[in-house]
């Protein structure tokens, strides 16, 4: 049996029993008071009896106390086992994964964690479990998330310019339009709303496929909707279909929502029924066309897919005003959340100067 250790000389019974009055963790004021009794004169085994554990325990509490102090007795979380990669390959696996597959060569359009696993083993010789890779690239900081749509004739070098010049654009609208009045900016878009309802993504077990009502009637409504972030505040028309008529009224609606003595810079795609010269502007609006094939540039987007996703999507509509009900309804929940419009739509490349 080994020899006994002492107990560290510079506390006392009452001190360490404080401490474990004190402590919120419930299994160090257990090991305290175990060796507070070992500090009035108790015996190992009677300390071994209130901590509720074996006699070889106890003399581990007693070395990491002797250690380290009451902070040796707090649990430690498990380093777990060393990363089977090394930093250069994992540097590596990080440009893999950057780059993405090449379909010809690599035989799929995404990268699977099985794929991963035998690049890994060709490319290092390291046999690499599905679930072990997927520890190490959650580690990294990946996830597998649903993709963003992206136009695939966009220009990305016209949407940094936008966003880059658009201080000096509203500057300029300021000096001339605006005649130095205070500037709102909103951003303006439309969301047809039907029968042909979209199916969005919900909890369920693991195993399962849940189900959700889908109609295939056509009936349906727009939804012309445009948004101030900054001030939290939005105007909104529900349509029969998408013509200048309609873009006219909801042009109308906004400058009725724009404060009185300011002026509006509103920014929207280049839709036929946004750029025809037939269009009436307000004279407290103006409109700037963001760069083709660019939706992302737009927070109008953010909000429809939040309405869908929370109010309208899994639906069947009975009827036309059914549709008119629910959308109007939907849209009314998004005006009386302010904090909401703010969230979705606050853009730093918009408000951030």
């Amino acid at each position: 049996m080994a020899p006994p250790i002492p107990l560290r000389s510079d506390y006392e019974a009452q001190v360490v029993r404080r401490l474990g009055r004190q402590s919120r963790d419930a299994a160090q004021t257990r090991r305290l008071l175990a060796l507070a009794a070992i500090y009035e004169g108790g015996s190992r085994s009677e300390a071994a009896r209130i901590g509720g554990v074996t006699l070889q325990i106890v003399r581990d509490w007693v070395i990491r106390f002797n250690a380290e102090g009451p902070d040796g007795l707090v649990d430690r979380k498990s380093s777990g086992a060393p990363s089977r990669l090394k930093p250069e390959q994992r540097k590596a696996l990080v440009g893999k994964i950057e780059a993405g597959p090449i379909p010809a060569v690599d035989g799929v359009v995404r990268w699977r964690l099985v794929d991963l696993a035998q690049w890994v083993f060709e490319e290092f010789r390291i046999s690499i479990s599905v679930q072990t890779l997927s520890r190490e690239l959650r580690a990294l900081g990946y996830r597998k998330l649903s993709a963003r749509p992206r136009h695939h004739a966009q220009n990305e070098f016209e949407l940094d310019a936008f966003k880059k010049n658009f201080p000096a654009a509203l500057a300029e609208i300021a000096a001339n339009e605006a005649a130095g009045k205070p500037i709102e900016v909103w951003f303006q878009d439309e969301m047809r709303v039907g029968q042909k309802n979209p199916i969005t993504r919900r909890w369920a077990k693991r195993g399962t496929r849940p189900s959700a009502p889908k109609d295939q009637r056509t009936a349906s409504t727009y939804l012309f909707g445009a948004i101030c972030p900054k001030l939290g505040k939005g105007a909104a028309l529900v349509m029969p279909r998408c013509n200048t008529h309609a873009m006219a009224c909801h042009l109308g609606e906004i400058s009725r929502a724009v404060a009185p003595g300011a002026h509006a810079v509103v920014l929207l795609d280049q839709a036929g029924w946004h750029m025809t010269p037939k269009l009436v502007i307000p004279g407290n609006i103006t409109l700037m066309p963001l760069p083709p094939r660019a939706p992302e540039l737009n927070p109008a987007e953010n909000l429809w897919q939040f309405m869908r996703d929370n109010w309208l999507s899994n639906r069947i509509f009975k009827s036309y005003d059914d549709i008119l009900d629910h959308t109007c309804r939907a849209w009314r929940k998004i005006e009386t959340q302010p904090w909401r419009i703010m969230s979705i739509g606050l853009r730093e490349w918009a408000h951030g100067f």
